[in-house]
């Protein structure tokens, strides 16, 4: 299974953090390549940011020439997404609509924790438009959080999100959290032993995903996300 992952914002900071994440969660004979798209912003936050991304999304799948079996967008808007599966005849997931479908197969109440109160939004939005929202009771975002580099975003708030995640699991009695937004790649595995329900990573879900769809999951995963379809 060959996969493409395109980060829709430019950060090459963020960029490693996706490919990290995803080479961490790759299983023998699979091969991963993440790359930044061209021309996009440092990071998504505005909906001219989502714009700005989608286009230059687009121009960089067109402009790719090495072959691959699945594509995933890797931005909580999962932007570009519908465009994309306008021009490639291959499966193309994003890490949003991934998360969300694990979350729907891990019991009926799901959260979302994320850095920055400008994401909630788009968080929410992304969730109600993949029929999330009776699921989605609550979100937590990281109140007054500022950065210099996007990359760094999941290390400099990392106390602050755990103690998000914990508390979202002890109050909201969800039975998953959803790590929300590409600067957080790779984090759910390093706090998940602190936090006593699933967390969730987009991108290791978007690779779950599509070994499903492309027929290579193991018995148990592929039961989970067939399981996520129907649900």
């Amino acid at each position: 299974m060959r996969l493409l992952i395109i980060n829709p914002n430019s950060s090459a900071t963020v960029t490693a953090r996706i490919d990290a994440a995803a080479q961490a969660a790759c299983q023998p004979g699979e091969e991963v390549t993440t790359i930044r798209a061209t021309g996009a912003p440092e990071l998504i936050v505005t909906v001219a940011d989502a714009q700005r991304a989608e286009q230059a999304v687009t121009q960089t799948i067109a402009a790719w020439t090495q072959p691959v079996d699945g594509v995933i967008l890797a931005s909580f808007g999962d932007t570009g997404l519908d465009a994309v599966r306008a021009q490639t005849n291959m499966p193309v997931v994003g890490i949003a609509q991934s998360a969300y479908a694990m979350a729907s197969v891990l019991g009926p109440r799901m959260s979302i924790v994320s850095f920055a109160p400008t994401m909630a939004d788009a968080l929410r939005k992304t969730a109600l438009g993949y029929g999330h929202g009776d699921r989605l009771v609550a979100m937590h975002m990281v109140e007054g959080s500022s950065w210099d580099d996007p990359g760094e975003i999941q290390v400099t708030l990392a106390p602050q999100l755990l103690d998000l995640c914990q508390f979202s699991a002890r109050e909201d009695r969800v039975g998953s959290i959803v790590l929300g937004g590409g600067p957080l790649a790779g984090l759910a595995a390093r706090i998940q032993a602190q936090v006593p329900v699933p967390v969730i990573d987009g991108t290791t879900a978007a690779i779950a995903t599509l070994r499903v769809a492309l027929g290579t999951a193991p018995p148990f995963e592929d039961t989970m996300m067939r399981q996520a379809a129907l649900a």
